[in-house]
């Protein structure tokens, strides 16, 4: 049982780093543009104003590999911080007019300095993404494809989602394509699964999004 600091400590909210940031510039991207790649690595911590973000990386096999999908309020590049210049990550906008707003790691370790908080609330974010990855990473070890599948729906409704009254999740777009490089999976199987949780019920797609029913399918991993 959890004593009342510790359970005060599981319950308190993070800080949000961008209490602690300063405006700074504000870049805009048109659908697909590179806002990074390995051949341009990454030199900013970057905020997404408006649209969404793919961050991907490519396997040693040539095969494309999603980190996640980053939507407003939300920061990627953080590769940046630790000036990794042999980094695989490529940051891919998915909307038209997706606007960033970026500071330079040099910035960024200035205002560190002088806001402590900024630190903190950083450190507690990346923590949090590392415990994400560690619990995907178990999934892709001990899990069919079918429940990771699952997983990753539920993972996208829960941070991409609009709740809807009827209890669905309503998604943006994803193809079977972009949803089987998260998966780690074909595109194949991705589909055959996906036409396997429609007749279930679980869903609904088309190309103008997806519509999830997360208590239905979070059911079928019971």
């Amino acid at each position: 049982m959890l004593t009342s600091s510790a359970a005060f400590a599981a319950t308190r909210p993070f800080e949000d780093p961008i209490a602690h940031l300063t405006c700074s510039s504000v870049l805009e991207y048109k659908n697909e543009a590179v806002i990074y790649s390995p051949v341009l690595p990454s030199t900013s911590l970057y905020m997404i104003l408006r649209g969404t973000v793919k961050v991907h990386c490519m396997g040693h096999d040539g095969r494309e590999v999603m980190v996640d999908i980053y939507h407003v309020d939300e920061f990627f590049g953080e590769s940046a911080l630790l000036n990794a210049r042999n980094s695989r990550e490529t940051a891919v906008a998915m909307e038209q007019n997706t606007r960033v707003m970026a500071w330079t790691s040099t910035v960024v370790e200035e205002l560190m300095a002088a806001r402590p908080r900024l630190g903190i609330a950083l450190l507690r974010m990346l923590t949090q993404r590392c415990i994400h990855a560690g619990r995907r990473i178990e999934s892709l070890a001990s899990e069919d494809m079918q429940r990771r599948l699952a997983r990753t729906l539920i993972h996208f409704s829960e941070r991409l989602g609009r709740a809807m009254e009827d209890g669905s999740s309503q998604l943006m777009p994803l193809t079977h394509e972009q949803i089987s490089q998260y998966v780690g999976t074909s595109r194949e199987l991705v589909t055959r699964y996906m036409n396997q949780f429609r007749r279930q019920g679980y869903l609904r797609y088309s190309r103008k999004g997806i519509v999830l029913y997360p208590d239905a399918i979070r059911t079928s991993l019971q």
